[in-house]
């Protein structure tokens, strides 16, 4: 991403910004989630900015950051309608001059988030709205403000398009990157691929299986079991996946197969591909949901392959490495 152009990168879970840290990196991290109250000094150790809605937040922040002979930045979050996080429009400028006011913090920005919880569309009127609430903050509180974020993914139709955009200089943009795709409307975003991604499975189980359960609910009695037969035109087989590693309701099935059931460690999948046996491989692509439970699940092993043309590889563990998620 840092390559791409992107001059910063943002981050939800303190876990994953000290990972990044470890990792050797050295731009601008910043914590999109409001911080934990119990996190606040390895935040300022490790975060330049945070998002943030609570006041006694800001001030442990603030007194960690005085701690550590540090400033930290603040953006304050304003809620604009999907009801997730964020402050009320009417009470920002309030908290921004006691942000202001305080030692240990400085006021950097404020953002609105759109689209995810109660999926209000980011539309040309909400960032007017959200222009407008920057200038009067500024006017309220005195310092400029660096940063108006107006939101994620869901913005990029009305980023790209030849509206004016007003005081909105940023996006928290994951979803359009990783997975190429409008998170409003599924559609691709031209230019962009949605295969950056692929989720393997191995097949563990392909024998006939009965019809129906070998007992029914109520009646204890043995049933005649019908097994579906191995010459089926719509074999079913069983995938060392289940619920507990990805979001299975947002993988996409391969041509010729259709999903039957998963539980926590078990995927059934009803297939004509009669190539697949026991040791062979499915491969699925995700959507978000799938693709974040997936990253983060213990068991999934992530493999890194370079994807730069022949004559542009550089060695795999040098710090320009360019890779692709499989």
């Amino acid at each position: 991403m840092l390559d791409g152009g992107a001059e910063g990168l943002a981050e939800a879970r303190l876990s994953n910004v000290k990972r990044l840290r470890r990792a050797g990196m050295t731009c601008p991290i910043t914590l999109i989630r409001t911080p934990l109250l119990s996190q606040v000094d390895n935040i300022v150790q490790v975060c330049e900015v945070s998002y943030n809605t609570e006041i006694s937040v800001i001030a442990a922040l603030a007194a960690a950051a005085l701690r550590q002979n540090k400033v930290h930045g603040v953006i304050l979050m304003a809620e604009m309608g999907d009801l997730r996080e964020g402050i009320m429009p009417q009470d920002i400028g309030y908290i921004g001059q006691q942000v202001v006011d305080m030692p240990g913090v400085a006021l950097k920005g404020i953002g609105a988030n759109f689209a995810c919880l109660s999926g209000i569309v980011p539309t040309a009127t909400k960032m007017q709205a959200l222009t407008a609430l920057a200038n009067e903050v500024e006017g309220q509180c005195g310092p400029f403000l660096e940063t108006v974020s107006g939101g994620n993914s869901a913005n990029l139709p009305w980023a790209f398009s030849s509206r004016a955009t007003g005081r909105i200089n940023d996006l928290r943009i994951g979803e359009a990157i990783l997975l190429g795709m409008d998170p409003i409307t599924g559609d691709q975003i031209g230019g962009l691929f949605r295969d950056t991604f692929t989720l393997v499975a191995e097949v563990i189980e392909t024998d006939a299986k009965p019809v129906s359960p070998l007992l029914g609910a109520a009646d204890p009695a043995p049933t005649i079991i019908r097994l579906v037969p191995a010459t089926s035109e719509t074999t079913r087989i069983i995938l060392a996946l289940g619920n507990q590693d990805v979001d299975v309701a947002g993988l996409s099935m391969p041509a010729g197969s259709t999903l039957i059931g998963a539980t926590s460690d078990h995927l059934v999948i009803g297939t004509i591909d009669p190539k697949l046996c026991v040791g062979s491989e499915m491969r699925f692509q995700m959507n978000y949901s799938a693709l974040i439970r997936a990253m983060a699940a213990p068991d999934i092993q992530t493999n890194l392959h370079n994807d730069r043309p022949g004559s542009q590889e550089i060695d795999a563990n040098g710090p320009e490495k360019h890779l692709a998620l499989v």
